[in-house]
């Protein structure tokens, strides 16, 4: 929550649903959050150098879309963060789940053939896009928004992983290639601490069973447990 000492501005009462901590109207009446509102100048600036360099280029559309999707996302939180007003809250936030949307199905759709669409998966996201649209606007509720948003953004996350892996793995010499294998890496973590569990188990056991363990390491690294009976008294 913002500070105690927040003065009035141009703006008039805070109205939105969220009021970050920097101090408001600190440096001039007519921007409530000044460098909340000035850092927006990233979304703004580059996106549309780069949606026109897009255009240049003649690339899909779908990039242009992004650029000035994150363009718009700028604007609104520009708005926002200089009036507080929920009116312009949505016009960060919900753009933030368009935008999102759209970066989806670029990453979905980098291996497809040039100037291919998928209705199915552009469907599922026009179709999300409303879902929330719809629910945030009934709620108001800025967890389930951070929800949603975060949802999309996992998902860019996974694909971006597998995007990079996979060429990782296409490209690097078959040995380099195991790295990649995550799978695989699961039998041998989960079997390795599953292994680890039973000794620690058996030592805690024969231990308290007076055996004596001992750890002993097989090559230098492979752990083991050698123990003794319990002597005769």
């Amino acid at each position: 929550m913002a500070p105690a000492v927040d003065r009035e501005g141009y703006w008039g009462p805070t109205t939105s649903t969220l009021d970050w901590c920097e101090e408001n109207y600190a440096l001039t009446q007519f921007v409530a959050e000044f460098w909340n509102t000035v850092s927006n100048l990233i979304m703004i600036v580059p996106p549309i150098f780069g949606a026109i360099q897009s255009i240049r280029d003649r690339l899909e559309k779908r990039y242009i879309a992004a650029y000035l999707a994150l363009t718009v996302v700028g604007m609104g939180s520009w708005c926002f963060h200089m009036t507080l007003k929920y009116e312009m809250q949505l016009l960060d936030e919900l753009p933030m789940i368009y935008s999102c949307c759209i970066f989806v199905y670029c990453m979905f759709e980098c291996f497809k053939t040039k100037s291919s669409i998928n209705y199915h998966l552009l469907f599922t996201l026009v179709l999300f896009s409303l879902i929330v649209t719809m629910i945030y606007l009934k709620v108001k509720e800025p967890i389930f928004h951070q929800v949603m948003y975060g949802m999309l953004v996992f998902t860019l996350v996974l694909r971006s992983i597998y995007i990079v892996t996979w060429n990782f793995r296409k490209r690097a010499p078959p040995i380099l290639g195991v790295a990649t294998q995550f799978h695989a890496w699961w039998h041998i973590l989960t079997g390795l601490g599953s292994y680890l569990h039973i000794l620690f188990s058996l030592y805690t056991r024969t231990l308290y069973l007076k055996y004596r363990p001992k750890v002993k390491f097989l090559f230098g690294m492979w752990p083991v447990i050698m123990f003794e009976p319990p002597r005769k008294h």
